[in-house]
């Protein structure tokens, strides 16, 4: 299996490092800044081959140049929005597949956040690394797309298999989960999962890594189709994308 290590910085955002122990192949995830990823490579003596950038905001790219120059790592994102990423090296379209040593990654272009937003699927270790697009009981506010886009990224993320590991870049869950019974106050497996996440949150532990299975069940940006959440928004029987606009409009201002 991929190796997985997360790194907390900033304030709530997660950097990821995924290693192949066999090739000794690294790639790093949206780093925000550069000194955490250059600790742990040390730490675990590992080389960075490798970043991913899912799109081009600071708090996600800050880190590229500092840890293109000291390692010669390669820096892949989105080819949509080269003009805009820190030492981009190789742009990446939908569809296209990445490799690390023995692992291999989907791209899945999923605007909405920002326009040229993409996540990396490696469908083998289950495992997504969907930067701002999908959260845990949230999704990313739309500064760049319209809601039909993120409606139509989410429904491609909503397809991919249950146990799959959702990998996102802050921890926003709690304010999310509040939001969410907020919402949908029947719901009782996000009330039961609320109760584990503050816990957690209380400890100052990781409420991330979720899996779509638990997303399906609790995340109201995945559950459109839900009469208790329509109720709530005022759009029983109105278009998906309608009710998801509705729900997106009540977060931004909750």
């Amino acid at each position: 299996m991929l190796t997985i290590l997360q790194l907390p910085v900033l304030n709530d955002n997660y950097i990821y490092l995924l290693h192949d122990t066999v090739s000794g192949d690294t790639a790093v995830v949206d780093p925000a800044v550069a000194q955490p990823v250059l600790d742990a490579l040390a730490k675990n003596n590992w080389r960075l081959t490798a970043i991913l950038n899912t799109h081009h905001h600071g708090d996600h790219v800050g880190g590229n140049l500092e840890l293109k120059q000291l390692t010669g790592c390669t820096v892949i994102a989105a080819l949509a929005d080269q003009h805009r990423i820190p030492g981009i090296d190789r742009g990446v379209v939908d569809g296209e597949a990445i490799t690390l040593g023995r692992h291999s990654a989907r791209v899945i272009s999923t605007p909405g956040h920002t326009s040229g937003h993409v996540v990396y699927h490696f469908a083998d270790d289950n495992a997504l690394f969907c930067g701002d697009t999908l959260f845990v009981m949230g999704c990313g506010r739309l500064f760049e797309g319209t809601a039909e886009q993120m409606w139509q990224s989410l429904q491609t993320l909503k397809t991919l298999p249950a146990a799959t590991q959702i990998y996102c870049a802050h921890e926003y869950t709690q304010a999310n989960g509040r939001f969410a019974l907020t919402v949908e106050p029947g719901n009782l497996q996000l009330k039961q999962r609320m109760e584990v996440i503050n816990q957690l949150r209380a400890k100052n532990l990781p409420t991330v890594p979720s899996t779509i299975e638990q997303e399906l069940a609790t995340n109201p940006f995945f559950r459109e189709d839900g009469l208790e959440l329509q109720e709530t928004v005022q759009r029983v029987g109105k278009k998906p994308v309608e009710v998801f606009a509705a729900v997106r409009k009540l977060k931004d201002e909750f």
